[in-house]
């Protein structure tokens, strides 16, 4: 029996299953670097530690052990089955009868890392930069497509002394597909506890990265909320309808509401010359979303609209306005429907078909 162990970005990581099959096992072999995390634990085994790079002969070594009747484990960082030895020892046993394997998965280094630094983690990709094994090309097209289908992108593997050109390549996609702003996440484990840094793309340098660090891009509605990377969900935050937009769309339905700028009203313009008015009070009060400027007020159980002016842009309210009178049909709409509200909002925020919700 081989178990391929998972230990995590820590001790703290690793899952009960994985004590017990450490504890069951004749055998121990890893990457030195990985035993040395769990020593006290193997203290009264038999311990084989080898060298980065040596994960055929670590995978053959521990084949060759389970056919001598030991129960083995095979020690992996992270999750073995993510860039770990999961797939180095399922790609040559084949060649091997009667050998048992068993994984035990451990907190992979893109899990740890999305919880250190917040809750980034929507639709994701894994994409490790390392072009020891993968052509340069093949890195840069997956990386190409994740950013360009807006996935959250998890980057293994970023950079190294003697390995630098993949992280340029990854630096140039992101502001080619992304632009400047986009936002980066990285959390650094040469320290302990794990350092975590937000910053934008083009503040992004090689002195800052390390093959230590692992990198989460963020996707167009990522956003910074108190020092932590969040990426909303949509998920629907109920409330009462102000009297103010309930006469508001009263007046909506009825089609009293006109369409592009209000300059008849008093208080235009209230954020800038030329904004549209069709949604004067915001159809989507609460959101909860943060990535179009808005916030809760602490304390206060408020949702705080200043900053988000993205309802009174002309493209906004063309994509939003035809699909949106479908949806209330009467005010109540607003509440019973946000579900589908959220979507069309969503949808005109990243560009996608309004109608296709």
């Amino acid at each position: 029996m081989i178990n391929v162990i998972g230990i995590g970005q820590n001790r703290e990581n690793m899952t009960l299953g994985a004590l017990k099959a450490i504890e069951e096992s004749d055998i121990i072999i890893g990457y030195k670097k990985y035993i040395n995390q769990i020593e006290d634990l193997i203290s009264e085994k038999e311990i084989i530690k080898k060298g980065m790079g040596d994960e055929i002969s670590r995978a053959e070594l521990a084949i060759e052990k389970s056919l001598e009747g030991l129960t083995v484990s095979l020690i992996s960082s992270g999750d073995p089955g993510v860039f770990g030895m999961a797939n180095v020892l399922y790609q040559i046993v084949s060649k091997y009868e009667n050998v048992d394997i068993k994984v035990y998965p451990g907190v992979s280094a893109l899990n740890y890392a999305s919880d250190k630094l917040g809750a980034p983690l929507n639709d994701f990709a894994a994409i490790s930069l390392s072009n020891i094994l993968t052509p340069l090309s093949e890195i840069e097209k997956k990386l190409r497509f994740a950013l360009e289908a807006n996935l959250i992108v998890a980057i293994y593997n970023p950079i190294s002394k003697t390995r630098k050109e993949p992280f340029r390549r990854f630096k140039k996609s992101v502001l080619e597909v992304k632009g400047e702003d986009a936002l980066i996440g990285i959390v650094d484990s040469t320290y302990e506890p794990a350092k975590e840094t937000i910053v934008k793309i083009k503040d992004l340098n090689e002195d800052i990265v390390n093959m230590s660090c692992t990198l989460i891009v963020g996707n167009d509605l990522t956003y910074v909320q108190d020092n932590k990377l969040v990426t909303p969900r949509g998920y629907v935050i109920r409330s009462d309808i102000h009297p103010l937009s309930q006469n508001h769309y009263e007046k909506f339905i009825n089609g009293e509401i006109a369409h592009g700028p209000n300059e008849e009203c008093e208080y235009y313009p209230c954020h800038w010359q030329g904004q549209y008015c069709d949604f004067c009070y915001c159809p989507f009060y609460p959101c909860g979303d943060s990535s179009t400027g808005g916030e809760w007020i602490k304390g206060k159980g408020v949702w705080n609209c200043t900053n988000c002016t993205w309802l009174h842009e002309k493209e906004s309210v063309e994509c939003l306005r035809p699909p949106l009178e479908n949806l209330i049909e009467e005010v109540e709409d607003l509440k019973k429907n946000k579900k589908s509200l959220l979507k069309l909002r969503r949808a005109c925020l990243l560009k996608n078909n309004p109608n296709d919700l």
